[in-house]
């Protein structure tokens, strides 16, 4: 049964597979004869039965359909079942049994309706109430006490991030108050405003959806769902803008004046996600979306992106924060380097750079939205724990900011600058304060 070539081989030398038929199948045909057909496919050679946004592995890319004579059988009083031998599965790897319903989505894909999935030591009996084409998914594990201890924290990450975002926004607005004729210094922070200001907004548009979205109707759900949808790339833009006034600021370094300059950047931080959104809600991508278990129970019903047009969400989030992740971390790798090299040559003096230096870089690190690129690590065996990373690094991020921030420019806002401001100099002879 499993003896073809594998991309995942879980299965035990010299095991094989069983079906067993129930009588009521053959009680019900009309012949005395009847074909039994029971096919073996390596979907990895046949190029077959490949669902789009398939979450779950296919055990040894390994398919079994079984016919019973001419017609259709479902329906069955006595389910059919259909052993997969295996190995003891990884930690975090749930066993589900599915077929293959071609009437899901546009292209099929597996479903679990009718099916029973009965875990055993050295393999998994999927009991069915019908015959076609069966498979064992292994999907990653996520249990319900897991997934709400998860909302539970996030919850609460996001509340406190909420009320030390505007512990910074305040203090944002004290030291661009503080000091009117330091013009730089009033770009960067408020710069840092706007950042922060889409992290509170996105905190804030997730405790509504997390609050609401259970019974709200389908206009507002989907105007909840492009409202989380809209703050999410807020932050994702304001990120990448943080990462292009570093680059400017510490590798072209600005030496021309730049009309409006933090007005522009508004436009853009403000402006861009705006048109996603308008043109994902136009094709109306935004509506309920479950989080389910592997055995399909659901965890919460959030207002977001629709699984029909999940593509909408790989190509607007994950490729779009791919992108300007990968720029912001060359910009820091950049910046860092530079830093380094000027401490190692003395440009820069003084027992407490060091750990400037260092603070600079850490809070650079988040700022350049570093904690976002745990989502890449979300699957597998070790995904539990790095959700856990995941929700509490970036639901406490607004309180990085805010202790980077007030150790970065307070009490000593002028030694601060002067420390960047000798990095700028030392590349260019054009006078630069930070």
């Amino acid at each position: 049964l499993l003896q073809s070539p594998m991309l995942l081989n879980m299965t035990e030398k010299g095991k094989t597979g069983k079906i067993q038929l129930p009588k009521e199948i053959f009680h019900s045909l009309t012949s005395w004869t009847a074909r039994v057909v029971v096919m073996v496919l390596n979907i990895q050679q046949l190029g077959m039965f490949e669902e789009v946004n398939q979450m779950g592995q296919v055990l040894d890319n390994t398919v079994v359909g079984i016919t019973v004579g001419e017609k259709s059988i479902s329906g069955l009083r006595d389910p059919m079942k259909l052993t997969f031998a295996h190995r003891q599965l990884p930690y975090g790897i749930t066993p589900q049994c599915v077929f293959w319903d071609p009437s899901k989505g546009q292209a099929g894909g597996w479903s679990s309706s009718g099916c029973l999935t009965q875990p055993r030591d050295n393999g998994t009996v999927c009991s069915c109430n019908h015959l076609t084409f069966f498979t064992l998914l292994l999907n990653p594990t996520l249990d319900k006490s897991t997934a709400q201890t998860l909302m539970t924290v996030a919850t609460a990450g996001c509340a406190v991030a909420m009320a030390f975002s505007i512990f910074t926004i305040a203090f944002c607005i004290f030291l661009r108050c503080r000091f009117r004729s330091e013009e730089t210094l009033r770009t960067n922070l408020g710069l840092h405003m706007n950042l922060v200001s889409s992290l509170f907004l996105l905190n804030l548009a997730f405790l509504l959806n997390s609050g609401i979205s259970g019974g709200t109707q389908p206009g507002t759900c989907k105007v909840l769902g492009g409202l989380t949808h809209y703050c999410l790339l807020c932050c994702f833009t304001w990120m990448a803008l943080e990462g292009c006034h570093l680059y400017l600021l510490f590798v072209k370094v600005l030496g021309t004046y730049i009309h409006h300059y933090l007005m522009k950047l508004c436009l853009v931080g403000w402006g861009f996600p705006a048109l996603i959104v308008g043109v994902a809600g136009v094709i109306g991508s935004y509506g309920e979306y479950s989080i389910q278990t592997a055995d399909q129970q659901v965890i919460a019903r959030l207002c977001w992106i629709t699984s029909k047009y999940i593509l909408v969400h790989y190509i607007t989030n994950c490729s779009y924060f791919s992108l300007i992740f990968l720029f912001n971390m060359a910009v820091f790798g950049v910046v860092t380097q530079k830093s380094c090299c000027l401490q190692g040559t003395g440009v820069v003096q003084g027992d407490h750079k060091a750990w400037k230096t260092a603070m600079v870089a850490m809070g650079l690190f988040s700022l350049l939205g570093a904690t976002w690129a745990l989502a890449f690590l979300t699957y597998g065996t070790s995904s539990a724990p790095v959700l856990y990373l995941f929700t509490i690094f970036n639901s406490l991020r607004g309180i990085f900011i805010f202790i980077w921030l007030v150790a970065l420019y307070y009490p000593k806002t002028k030694e601060t600058t002067s420390f960047l401001s000798h990095i700028i100099k030392h590349e260019k002879t054009t006078t630069v304060s930070q």
